[in-house]
Order: C-alpha cells, then sequence, then structure tokens
C-alpha cells in the first residue's frame, strides 16, 4: 500500500494492483477538501519519486499569476496560493488536452536545458525532468498537472506515463467533485449570511430531535434563555404549555420529513419571561434522502425570530439606497428599530428640532409622509443585506458535541 510517509521504491518495480488501488483511493478521497487534495498529490509525488507535484487550478493572464496547489519540499506545500506562473512563457503551453507528455517530447534536451524557463526557474528548485498533462473538467475547465525530478534523477520513462495516463480520470473526476462541493458551500455560505443579516436565528434538528447547528443568531438567542434555551442538547421552551406545544410541532415536522403525512401547521409563538413581544417559531422538514441513513442527518430546521431584536444593517448602503447624509442615515436606522422620533434624538445625543429637520428630509427623499411608512421602507428594503462588518463571509456556526444530544420526543 502506498503511504505519504513512504520512502521512494526502485524505480523498475511494477505498480501493484493494492498501490494502483490505494492511489486511486486516496485521489477520490482529495475531492473533499484541499488538505485531503493535497495527500493525494504527496502520495502522487512518491509514486513518482518526484520531488514536487504541482497543479495549476486557475491561470490570470494579466497578472501572470496562478493558483496553485504544490506538494514537496516547498514553503508553500499544500497552501492553495497564487505564484507567478508565465503562461506565455513556459514551453508546455498549448499542449493536446488530456495528453501525458515531458519535456523531452517539447524539447529537444539542449534546448530545455538552455530555456529561459528552465535557467530562471526550474534550476533554482533542483527541478530537471518534468511530466505534465492538461486535464480536462466537466464545466470545460483546464487544471494543469506538473511532476517533476530532480536532476540526479532519471527521466520519465514509459511506465510513469502510462501510470499517469491511466490515474487522470480519477484525478479528474476528484477536481470536478471538489469544485461542485466548494461552490454548494459558498452558496450555503451565502444563504447562512443574509439569513442572519435578517437577524433571523436558525435552529437545525436531527431525526432524533437533536440539535446539530446553530447560527449566531440562534446561539446568542439561547444563551438569553428568554423564552428559549438549551439543555442537553434538546430546545425546550420556558414555560410547560409553550413546551408542549414546540415539541408537537416539531414531531409534526419529523414525519412531514419522513413523509408519514403533509405538515398540517407550520408555526407557533413563544412566550417569554422578559414580558417581550413573542418570539416567533417556523418549523420546516427539510427534504429526505432515502439512501441515507444513521444518526446525525438534517430533518427539520426552526426559524426562530425576536421582533423586538435589532437589524443588523450597514450605514453606507443605507445612504447608497436613499441617498441620505450620515445624520439622516443614523436617525432612519433608530426609527427602524423601534424608537421614537424623542428616543432616536436622546441617543444620538442630538436637539429633538435637528431630528424633526433630519426626519423631513427623510420624508422627502424616500415619498413617505409618516414614520410608520418610513419604518416600513427600511425594513422591507435590501438594507440589511448589504456588505458589512458585522458580519463575516464565514458564519460562525455552533455544531453540538453528540454525547449531549437527547431525544426530543
Amino acid at each position: 500500500m502506498i503511504s505519504v510517509n513512504d520512502t521512494p521504491a526502485p524505480y523498475k518495480e511494477p505498480l501493484s494492483l493494492a498501490e494502483y488501488d490505494a492511489l486511486v483511493q486516496i485521489i477520490q478521497e482529495g475531492s473533499l477538501d484541499s488538505d485531503t487534495l493535497t495527500r493525494a498529490l504527496e502520495a502522487l509525488r512518491i509514486c513518482f519519486r518526484a520531488n514536487y507535484v504541482t497543479l495549476i487550478l486557475k491561470v490570470v493572464g494579466m497578472d501572470e499569476m496562478g493558483l496553485m496547489l504544490v506538494a514537496g519540499n516547498y514553503k508553500e506545500h499544500g497552501r492553495l496560493c497564487y505564484q507567478a506562473y508565465q503562461e506565455g512563457s513556459t514551453p508546455f503551453g498549448n499542449q493536446p488536452v488530456d495528453t501525458v507528455f515531458t519535456e523531452l517530447d517539447v524539447l529537444s534536451e539542449a534546448d530545455w536545458k538552455t530555456s529561459s524557463y528552465y535557467l530562471d526557474l526550474c534550476r533554482n528548485y533542483d527541478v530537471s525532468h518534468l511530466m505534465g498533462a492538461d486535464i480536462t473538467t466537466p464545466d470545460s475547465g483546464l487544471v494543469r498537472l506538473r511532476v517533476t525530478r530532480a536532476h540526479a534523477a532519471p527521466e520519465f520513462d514509459a511506465r510513469d506515463r502510462e501510470i499517469c495516463r491511466l490515474l487522470m480520470p480519477h484525478l479528474r473526476r476528484s477536481l470536478h467533485m471538489h469544485n461542485l462541493l466548494n461552490r454548494s458551500e459558498m452558496i450555503g455560505a451565502l444563504y447562512s449570511q443574509a439569513i442572519t443579516r435578517l437577524s433571523v436565528a436558525t435552529i437545525v434538528l436531527d431525526g432524533s430531535g437533536a440539535v446539530l447547528q446553530l447560527n449566531e443568531v440562534a446561539r446568542e438567542l439561547l444563551e438569553r434563555a428568554d423564552g428559549l434555551k438549551l439543555i442537553g442538547g434538546r430546545l425546550e421552551a420556558t414555560y410547560p404549555s409553550d413546551n408542549r406545544e414546540l415539541h408537537k410541532l416539531i414531531n409534526e415536522a419529523f414525519a412531514a420529513h419522513q413523509g408519514q403525512r403533509a405538515l398540517t401547521r407550520d408555526a407557533l409563538s413563544i412566550s417569554r419571561p422578559s414580558g417581550e413581544v413573542n418570539l416567533g417559531v417556523v418549523a420546516e422538514p427539510m427534504p429526505s434522502v432515502d439512501w441515507v441513513e444513521g444518526k446525525g442527518q438534517p430533518a427539520v430546521v426552526l426559524y426562530v425570530r425576536d421582533a423586538v431584536g435589532k437589524s443588523q444593517v450597514n450605514n453606507a448602503v443605507a445612504k447608497q439606497l436613499f441617498n441620505f447624509t450620515p445624520a439622516e442615515t443614523a436617525l432612519a436606522l433608530e426609527l427602524a428599530n423601534g424608537l421614537s422620533l424623542e428616543e432616536a434624538a436622546e441617543n444620538l445625543n442630538i436637539m429633538r428640532n435637528t431630528a424633526r429637520a433630519h426626519l423631513r428630509a427623510i420624508f422627502s427623499k424616500t415619498g413617505v409622509r409618516r414614520q410608520a411608512e418610513l419604518v416600513r421602507v427600511v425594513l422591507n428594503s435590501v438594507v440589511a443585506l448589504g456588505g458589512n462588518q458585522l458580519t463575516p463571509l464565514k458564519i460562525p456556526v455552533t455544531t453540538l458535541p453528540r454525547p449531549f444530544f437527547r431525544d426530543v420526543r
């Protein structure tokens, strides 16, 4: 079996079925993330007795930079990064796609050793021999695979080329899956960010009622324990009557998730000991994946909204949307968060007459005549979805440890 910690074996040993199977397996696992992809490249480096294996994933022509992943004794080993890559000056550009080649297929040995590419780049990293392939992907992309050997090592032979040719389809599928997973994760992060910016708490439950994940809004809501709280991995309402209704709603959502019956209701109002306006809870069954079994599969998502919570909005976005001045923007956002004009003036440390003057200008710019209309216009706009410093792209998601989970039913 091939291990990333193995030392190189003699060059002419045939590749056994077990070794080939191990290579295919680790290449397939490389679709998961950059770390597993790096381990796959390291396994290829050992298989080919190479000093470096590089994937050039993307070329930015104008900047002469390439997005690369390198395995080998290199400072950027295993780190996805942009590095200098002169697409126009490399002698290995525009090669036939999905075809394995070596440096001697493109240049004579004399031309290779006197080329600026070799003298300026390869020689400095002890690269004397190169084998590569430009691999097409299903989304019409092109990934450049480069395998190199040191000066003291022999040239790549027919055996090396054949192994590389056999592994290319597996590497293509792995890279395609890697791209799809990254794309799905990015879209999911954007949706999660939008939900968080709208101050909506999301709580994901598995089929046993255990809480799988909380977004940042839900975590803060449950820490306050004002109406809803988390006890031993299960969601509880403060008052017994609310708690019974909450579990009944969750169980109905579970039944809908399993396809047993349609969800007859999906919303619930939860009372709060603080006396604030009730929390609104909506349950939504997640689509069932029939071929996936076992614990820990998402089954139901709960959306919780605190009607008195402040919206996360960005002053610059509000200014751009409505052409407000900074002072008008600050006042409009205070009013949108439910304050009266007098309370907003006090919060902003301005005179009431000044606040009234700002409000008249706000009315003129938005075309509304009443404060209630202004609040509706602001809250129904895209202000909360604009970029801001409060919520970074990668939303913190709390995943609860499994030992604390109990059946909510």
